[in-house]
């Protein structure tokens, strides 16, 4: 008989088990539509978050713009290959509120999992926009952000202006003429996400509804609001300052944004998110501020309403894998995480105490541009008006509203038919989402 050494035996079934595949992780799918920098940010949550522990794997995808990503994973959950979480821009929510059976609230996905979860914790300013009447959280907070507005304190200098910002429209439209006759004549002033800056923002800001029904909140059959005298009146100040490039058009979305940047147009209403931007590229001193005010509107200014985006659970997904969903929300949620991400990306804290850490730190006394936005969206209580919007299908009806900016911005229609067209072709779309929804 033949006996095989000892050492061979123990080489065979070490190859043997070095043959055996490791403990599968369960992946979760991540679709978004973050670009640049932001994109490196999400990579790096999923990273470290998959460093942290060995069960889950978070695996991010980008997807293109918000709306495509939002069009895609409409599209992914009806042929039943939808991806775990789905990032999805603030004026999507009721898109995916309305999409029966598409999406598992954020709620019942911690709750289920048994990971600890109090929607108090978070910003309410924030929350509120994602969380049904009852304030049960639809989806989770993510990159959050409001419009300011974004000033080159050189050009300012060289206007002979006052070091400090304007606080009202009527301030502004005297700093951009004087701008403009100090060298600055393609634009004084302008505005990126057109329908954001002059419309939703401008409402929440001054305490005017751009709906009726809570602007939307409390049910799809809502009504526009936005051929009101204050929306008229700020459409017209506009119309008349673009003839002379006082104010000059920028777009619908915040493809213009590079005119502050390069120091074209010293002042530029956008999201905060322009942090990053303006930070990397701009060659100029520079600062922000809470948005302009009419101060006639009495009680303004109201407070800002968020921008930016949420994660979507989509439905239709193994509990195990909820589960790895409900562990990364929770690594999100983190105090220390949330700190960091603020004050390197210039997203709002979704935390009451990361806000309230990075406060006690004196962090905004060397950086009070990226506490701007949080003043704005905490300035006041919110109301009905400013709790934010949530009409269905808003990605269309912006182009609609837009459409008709552009109609009088160009003099083919005054501010009061270009809104009265706006507020109507806006509502056959609301009535067309309200159809569509019900089936």
């Amino acid at each position: 008989m033949t006996f095989k050494p000892r050492f061979v035996l123990s080489a065979a079934l070490l190859s043997a088990a070095w043959s055996m595949p490791a403990m599968a992780q369960t992946e979760i799918q991540w679709w978004h539509a973050m670009t640049g920098a932001n994109n490196d940010v999400v990579v790096k949550l999923a990273d470290d978050f998959n460093a942290s522990q060995k069960e889950y794997k978070v695996v991010p995808a980008y997807k293109g713009s918000y709306a495509d990503a939002l069009n895609a994973g409409i599209a992914a959950f009806r042929a039943g290959n939808a991806p775990h979480i789905l990032q999805v821009f603030e004026v999507g929510t009721a898109t995916m509120m309305s999409a029966k059976g598409a999406i598992k609230p954020v709620a019942d996905v911690m709750k289920d999992a048994n990971e600890a979860f109090d929607p108090k914790s978070y910003l309410p300013a924030i929350t509120g926009y994602y969380s049904t009447t009852k304030g049960e959280m639809l989806s989770f907070p993510f990159n959050s952000s409001s419009m300011v507005m974004w000033y080159n304190k050189d050009a300012l200098k060289k206007a002979g202006l006052p070091e400090a910002p304007p606080k009202t429209w009527p301030e502004v439209f005297d700093a951009a003429k004087k701008l403009k006759a100090a060298g600055f004549d393609k634009c004084g002033f302008s505005t990126g996400w057109t329908t954001w800056a002059n419309i939703e923002q401008l409402g929440a800001w001054h305490n005017v509804p751009v709906g009726t029904k809570a602007n939307g909140f409390d049910g799809f059959d809502t009504e526009f609001k936005i051929n009101g005298d204050l929306y008229v009146k700020h459409l017209t100040n506009l119309v008349e300052l673009q003839k002379d490039k006082t104010f000059d058009y920028s777009g619908r979305t915040n493809g213009g944004e590079g005119r502050f940047t390069s120091g074209e147009c010293p002042i530029f209403l956008t999201s905060s998110a322009f942090f990053g931007n303006v930070n990397a590229n701009a060659k100029f001193a520079w600062g922000n501020a809470p948005m302009p005010y009419y101060p006639e509107v009495q009680g303004a200014p109201q407070n800002s309403i968020i921008g930016g985006a949420s994660l979507w659970v989509m439905g239709g997904k193994k509990a195990d894998e909820y589960k790895g969903v409900a562990k990364f929300f929770t690594f999100l949620s983190d105090v220390d995480r949330q700190v960091k991400l603020h004050t390197e990306s210039g997203y709002l804290p979704i935390t009451k105490a990361a806000y309230e850490k990075v406060k006690a730190s004196g962090f905004y006394k060397d950086k009070p541009y990226l506490e701007t936005p949080l003043l704005e969206l905490n300035n006041k209580e919110p109301t009905d008006n400013s709790r934010g919007v949530r009409f269905g299908g808003l990605v269309q009806i912006r182009d609609i509203w837009s459409e008709e900016i552009e109609a009088a911005l160009n003099g083919q229609k005054s501010a009061k038919a270009a809104l009265d067209a706006a507020n109507e072709r806006g509502n056959q779309a609301l009535r067309q989402f309200e159809r569509t929804a019900s089936r």
